[in-house]
């Protein structure tokens, strides 16, 4: 039995070639098949990082063209009405991630509490599920061709069921008899690859607070899929926190072994007495596979030994922790660096050597290294111990400032506040905006690298940067917007861009982390203490402000934001690196104010994306949370409006929360969800003011007046014209102009109808 796992790896290629060849064929540029080759590039060339690094258990199904749950939709059958009359299988999938001009696409949402959103199946009661085995097929033999044997990464049913909406029933759990049908019929045509297969099903719905019922469902399951076929050997993955109850649960079904995280699920020690009791392989998750920091060798060594006290080793396997989709590709293309920032990361190709010492480390003692890897040992070693006493990460009148922070709360409450901040902005009936940026063209882009890479001067950028200012500025006042924005055009990303001004921050060169389809972020590497020497955004803001009579909204990032999108430091507690940013993001909003600035947003984006997994968690998580975007906010005058905006997110949990913020104006996304999220605003009696997403920037669609007008229609239902904004649901930096021009003078035409 080989002695190491990956659960996955990522996709988008370590330079985004995956992403360019998408952007590609979804503009024309290139036909599908060209598309499809450089796919199976990308896989062979992934398959063989792992074989060089000796990983004994490789993935197949883990590679996808835009999102694994969807893949597993396709795989299933699962194919909502509106997509059925699309003969082309490539159109239809990217129909359904993506819409087209007569279909709305499928709604998207994060991935438990990552930054990666995937696409969420839809169940009806009138689904007619039909098994398409050809993706997976076509995997696994490609990599035999290539002399590996994969396991083959599946979405493991109750999650797959748990993570869809139902369409036309209230039970999700009533489509669980039909869809187990078809996962019988997938591991009896798997059964068919070879003389034995490894199935792969992941089921992190069993980190959250799960239900007696899921977790019955879940023993149903996997004793029915584990008798289909002798030779497909089934391993249940978690990941991300413990899932202690599922585990009492699997040991007791047929499954051959349980894959779980030891380092953010740290109680999963509980329950290593009932997998010994079983027989069941243990498939150790100690290898970090969502941050970036160099492992302590020596820590995961004593932690392996810990688990083997109770499982014996020829039942244990080493593995990441979970998928390395969550992490940068490889650290070979940073040339920029700071050599000893560099020496603490690791990325997803240097934790397979991190993997691949470990286990020989583990199994057979330092002998068994090779020369090379007795080298990389040493260095690891080295790294840990310069990281721990390093001055880099120490800043003593940061720690100073924190511990001094005695209040943050406005001086008047929002009853008070919103009357002066109606008299001082005199906005009309639903005022409309957008969330913020405006399209980055590839010109844009190609000016800020070359002003980057010193290709040109500060007065050519900063000319470049006026003028498009000055024609976003133009085109809000040509459609009549009524608070505007100055676009972002200096800005590559919303947390990059503040981070890149803040202490404490370093940036990769090629970082790169696919957030949905062939949307990529590269986030900062929060390595120290935060703070903020220099105003940040305050010259273009008031820039955009001197072109116009109308309101120019400030642009921020919220520090729980920042944080959430960045790959934060591991040794000191969340919460405190948290306050630090907010403080530094306070003195931008009192330097905005004092430059004229009347509405400030702090864009939380990531703010339900921190949550923890287990409620026995979030309360402490939602008290720093909570404090540190009031932190930031806290010294805006009364009449200086804070407006902040969330991305997809269930709200229905944490609506007492976001009241707690005391944010005066919150933009939130409907347009995919519907307005079941606003009606949560309404039961609870929501007194601020919200703008609610009309129509949806994920999709190219154009929305029309009519569209938009209905949609207006149904939030007047739900909340009266006085508390509403009208808006897009997100930024509109990922769309075309052309796509934003009409959209954006639709939305005004269909507002101006009200009034």
């Amino acid at each position: 039995m080989p002695k190491n796992w990956v659960i996955g790896f990522p996709r988008i290629g370590e330079q985004r070639e995956l992403k360019k060849a998408l952007e590609s064929y979804w503009s024309g540029n290139i036909e599908a098949e060209e598309l499809l080759n450089v796919a199976s590039i990308l896989k062979k060339r992934h398959w063989n990082y792992q074989k060089q690094a000796s990983v004994g258990y490789i993935s197949s199904n883990d590679f996808s063209l835009y999102d694994n749950m969807l893949d597993m939709s396709i795989t299933l059958g699962a194919i909502p009405k509106r997509f059925q009359d699309i003969d082309e299988p490539l159109k239809r999938y990217f129909a359904m991630a993506r819409g087209d001009k007569k279909r709305v696409a499928m709604s998207m949402t994060k991935w438990l509490n990552t930054n990666y959103h995937y696409i969420v199946p839809e169940l009806s009661k009138d689904d007619n599920y039909k098994l398409d085995i050809s993706k997976i097929k076509d995997e696994y033999f490609e990599a035999k061709k290539e002399g590996i044997d994969t396991k083959i990464n599946l979405i493991g049913i109750i999650t797959y069921i748990a993570f869809s909406k139902a369409i036309d029933f209230e039970d999700k759990f009533d489509a669980f008899d039909k869809l187990l049908c078809i996962y019988e019929e997938l591991i009896g045509e798997i059964s068919s690859f070879d003389k034995e297969v490894i199935v792969q099903f992941d089921e992190p719905l069993f980190v959250k607070d799960v239900t007696s019922k899921e977790l019955s469902l879940l023993k149903i399951a996997y004793e029915r899929l584990a008798n289909v076929s002798k030779n497909v050997k089934i391993a249940v993955t978690t990941y991300f926190e413990h899932s202690c109850e599922a585990v009492r649960v699997l040991s007791h079904t047929g499954i051959w072994a349980l894959g779980l995280d030891f380092v953010y699920g740290k109680k999963n020690k509980e329950v290593l007495e009932d997998i010994q009791k079983s027989g069941k392989i243990l498939i150790a998750g100690v290898i970090d596979g969502r941050n970036v920091w160099v492992s302590d060798i020596d820590k995961k060594l004593k932690l392996l030994k810990d688990i083997s006290n109770l499982i014996p080793k020829d039942k244990l396997i080493i593995s990441t922790s979970c998928s390395l989709l969550h992490v940068p590709f490889t650290l070979k293309y940073e040339k920029k660096l700071n050599k000893d920032i560099k020496e603490w990361l690791s990325f997803a190709v240097e934790k397979l050597d991190e993997l691949d010492i470990t286990t020989k480390l583990f199994f057979e003692g330092e002998g068994s290294l090779n020369e090379e890897q007795k080298e990389l040992l040493a260095k690891n070693r080295r790294a840990v111990h310069f990281r721990a006493t390093s001055d880099k990460i120490h800043n003593d009148k940061v720690k100073k400032r924190v511990e001094d922070i005695k209040s943050f709360d406005r001086e008047l409450p929002f009853e008070e506040r919103i009357k002066l901040q109606k008299e001082a902005l005199n906005l009309p009936v639903l005022p409309t905006t957008t969330i913020g940026s405006f399209p980055q063209t590839s010109e844009l882009r190609s000016v800020r690298r070359e002003y980057k890479n010193s290709a040109i001067s500060k007065e050519q950028y900063d000319e470049f940067i006026k003028k498009y200012i000055d024609e976003c500025i133009a085109f809000q006042e040509e459609i009549e917007l009524d608070v505007l924005v100055h676009g972002e055009p200096e800005r590559n990303d919303m947390v990059e861009y503040f981070g890149e001004m803040l202490e404490g921050f370093a940036f990769s060169q090629n970082g790169w982390v696919q957030s949905y389809g062939s949307r990529c972020v590269k986030p900062p590497l929060l390595y120290g203490n935060v703070s903020r020497e220099a105003a940040m955004t305050v010259e273009w803001i008031t820039y955009a402000q001197s072109r116009t009579k109308k309101v120019v909204k400030g642009m921020l990032t919220g520090p729980v934001t920042i944080l959430n999108w960045s790959f934060v430091r591991d040794d000191q507690p969340r919460s405190v690196t948290a306050k630090e940013i907010a403080l530094a993001i306070a003195d931008e909003i009192d330097d905005l104010q004092k430059a004229g600035i009347k509405i400030i947003q702090v864009d939380e984006a990531a703010f339900k994306e921190g949550y923890p997994l287990r409620s026995t968690n979030i309360k402490e998580y939602e008290k720093w949370a909570v404090e540190s975007f009031k932190i930031s906010t806290s010294v805006a005058s009364d009449k200086t409006q804070i407006h902040t905006h969330m991305c997809y997110s269930d709200f229905n949990d944490i609506i007492q929360t976001i009241e707690d913020m005391d944010a005066d104006v919150i933009t939130i996304e409907t347009s995919r969800s519907g307005n079941r999220l606003l009606k949560v605003f309404q039961e609870v009696g929501y007194k601020k003011e919200i703008g609610p997403g009309v129509y949806d920037i994920h999709s190219p669609r154009i929305p029309s007046v009519k569209e938009i007008k209905d949609q207006i229609s149904k939030l007047l239902e739900v909340l009266p014209k006085e508390q509403l904004w009208i808006n897009p649901d997100c930024g509109l930096k990922t769309r075309k102009w052309e796509e934003v021009k009409p959209s954006l003078k639709n939305m005004v035409e269909a507002v101006k109808s009200f009034r």
